[in-house]
């Protein structure tokens, strides 16, 4: 088996089912810290399908995008975490 068959047949798969359950989450959550928790691991997961498209088409250009992904990412979820803090108070 070669490389792209794994990415193929298992590692997208997973992926996709992971995409697909943490939207469920995203949707349900009960609370607000729920819905931002799913939606970074969406931006994750993302990155990781980014990623493997990556390898597999040989264009660099694209871990750019997962890089700017990431920091969007990380960025959200500090100042979400800034503003919850200072909503507490």
């Amino acid at each position: 088996m070669t490389l792209e068959t794994y990415f193929d047949y298992f590692i997208l798969p997973i992926l996709t089912i992971s995409v697909i359950l943490v939207f469920i989450r995203l949707i349900k959550g009960p609370k607000v810290v729920d819905r931002v928790i799913a939606l970074d691991l969406i931006i994750t997961i993302g990155i990781g399908i980014i990623t493997i498209f990556t390898i597999r088409s040989n264009q660099k250009v694209l871990l750019d995008v997962a890089i700017m992904l990431a920091l969007i990412a990380f960025l959200g979820t500090v100042a979400f975490s800034f503003y919850n803090r200072k909503k507490r108070r």
